[in-house]
């Protein structure tokens, strides 16, 4: 009988090409990351799998997660390894599904979901633990199990401030991801949580459809300053000209224009911004201009400007 072939014997076996391009096919479908469950399915033996590691074929993203090909993951990918790493019941979740719904630019450390106690811990991975998570609360997003966009935004009131749950609504809104009703409905159907209460007083504010991150501050300083809510981006018809306003509080007549320096600082956005100016004051506004350092480094000084100007209480 002849000798049992040594691991290192059986290492040095030809690669076969079908299994390769089964798995490159099935990788092709999946962001080019497949578990080791999905390797498995393509026909590739643990032995195989290590074969493939060892030749560059494979690459380890997480214990028994790989990349096939290559080691030069998107982002999306990542998430993805994410997700398979922590199981069948793992989505991604918190920033991260954020991040996917394009609700925030950066990109953060993978966040995931399971469901239960008893999936294994990653290096790299932020894992939250729910005790269900229903149907209605899980989507496919770019071939990734996500939360749903409601589910996200309840999720991310845990873990980021009050500023940061309104804008993400805000933008879910403007990206029409979400719905009043949805909001409204997770938060009956979940009950009390951690963040629950942060959240259900954004989705009280109503959704104000600002348009850029300075907007978001100055509309929280009003806010924390006691301002009634003024109308945002509401165009107004002068003129024969539309002109859209930042901020109006129609019953003062008064304007209030965010400067964010990367929209105003060179020659043509102030000559637009200073014909948009005369244009309401020839039809009776008054115009204050709020910088991004005016409201977050002075903001009892800009507060008391524009209660000067008019400005009405809550």
């Amino acid at each position: 009988m002849p000798p049992r072939p040594t691991a290192e014997r059986r290492l040095r076996r030809p690669i076969d090409d079908k299994l390769d391009a089964r798995a490159a096919w099935a990788a092709a479908a999946s962001l080019g990351i497949l578990s080791l469950d999905e390797l498995r399915a393509c026909g590739l033996s643990r032995t195989a799998i290590h074969k493939r590691v060892a030749a560059g074929r494979l690459h380890v993203v997480y214990r028994g997660v790989y990349a096939v090909g290559h080691p030069g993951l998107t982002p999306e990918a990542r998430i993805l390894a994410a997700v398979k790493a922590c199981g069948p019941s793992a989505v991604a979740s918190h920033r991260g599904a954020a991040w996917l719904y394009g609700l925030i630019d950066e990109v953060p450390c993978p966040e995931v979901t399971v469901v239960g106690a008893g999936t294994r811990l990653h290096r790299g991975i932020r894992v939250h633990r729910t005790a269900a998570l229903e149907a209605v609360d899980r989507r496919r997003w770019k071939g990734i199990p996500v939360t749903s966009p409601a589910r996200t935004l309840l999720d991310c009131a845990a873990v980021v401030p009050e500023p940061t749950v309104r804008r993400l609504v805000r933008e879910a809104f403007a990206k029409r991801l979400v719905t009043l009703d949805e909001l409204i409905g997770i938060l009956r159907r979940l009950g009390p949580r951690r963040g629950s209460r942060r959240f259900a007083m954004v989705v009280a504010s109503g959704f104000v459809p600002t348009r850029s991150v300075l907007e978001d501050v100055v509309l929280d300083l009003f806010d924390r300053g006691g301002l009634a809510r003024p109308d945002v981006n509401v165009g107004l018809r002068l003129g024969g000209r539309v002109v859209v306003p930042d901020f109006r509080w129609p019953s003062a007549q008064l304007v209030v224009e965010a400067d964010g320096r990367a929209f105003h600082d060179h020659k043509i956005a102030r000559e637009d911004d200073a014909a948009r100016q005369a244009l309401l004051e020839a039809h009776g506004e008054r115009v204050l201009r709020v910088t991004w350092e005016q409201a977050m480094k002075r903001p009892e000084q800009t507060l008391a400007r524009l209660r000067a100007a008019g400005a009405p209480g809550a």
